[in-house]
């Protein structure tokens, strides 16, 4: 899901961090479904684009730059733009959408693919000028791309140590810390725990499933050992979490 706020306000929540968002911010959530409490001021005018996974991932673009901008995206998912940039998106979004309404194309989905494609490219162009200084080569971006892979399988839910990991992509746990800290300025330590506890919040906000049944779910050997995990990392209980959410 993307959405570009062309004028007033707009409040989300994703992966339990809160955004307000305004005119010139462009918001691209990797998966909708972490999401929610969206607010909206009375004048908030915006464009809202809802693309299915199977149609994105169907689109081939030559570079590896996108699991840098997928990693930033997961840290942070709004984009500031600057003026030029907000009309350049502005006019891409609205021209896939008058697109989107010819059910008639016999070349309907490529003609969409291709115009995806540019607009894709565009966002990579505004990623990039932003980060100058990050150089990567196609070696680590393919490691990592590997890597968030198997976190977005739910590997996290059978095996959270960095060794498994760094086992599987043939590297040191090390080197697989090091890349990972440079693209995003997490170690691979990090994305493993927050595709934990994003597992786990989302559990624990289904007030019907016992902390016995969600620690056994996530493959933790007792509760006792699964609070202390939790509380570790968002220095709150389980219980605790529950009570708030």
């Amino acid at each position: 899901m993307v959405f570009l706020c062309r004028k007033g306000n707009m409040g989300f929540t994703f992966q339990d961090t809160h955004y307000n968002i305004s005119a010139g911010d462009y918001v691209i959530l990797p998966n909708a479904a972490l999401a929610s409490n969206f607010s909206a001021s009375d004048d908030f005018q915006g464009i809202l684009m809802n693309l299915s996974e199977a149609f994105v991932t169907s689109i081939a673009i030559r570079s590896n730059y996108g699991i840098i901008g997928h990693l930033s995206l997961l840290r942070n998912p709004v984009m500031k733009l600057s003026e030029r940039d907000f009309r350049i998106c502005e006019a891409a979004l609205q021209y896939l959408h008058m697109r989107m309404e010819d059910e008639k194309h016999f070349f309907r989905e490529e003609l969409l693919g291709s115009l995806l494609t540019a607009h894709i490219l565009d966002l990579y162009d505004i990623h990039a000028r932003s980060n100058k200084e990050l150089q990567v080569s196609e070696r680590i971006t393919s490691l990592l791309r590997n890597f968030i892979e198997l976190l977005y399988n739910g590997e996290y839910i059978r095996n959270r140590d960095l060794e498994f990991y760094a086992s599987h992509l043939c590297i040191t746990p090390h080197y697989l810390s090091e890349i990972c800290k440079k693209v995003s300025g997490k170690p691979a330590s990090y994305w493993i725990d927050r595709f934990t506890i994003q597992e786990i919040t989302r559990l624990l906000r289904q007030k019907k499933l016992s902390l016995t049944e969600i620690a056994e779910r996530m493959n933790f050997s007792s509760v006792s050992y699964f609070s202390r995990y939790v509380q570790k990392r968002i220095h709150l209980s389980p219980s605790e979490y529950r009570k708030d959410c």
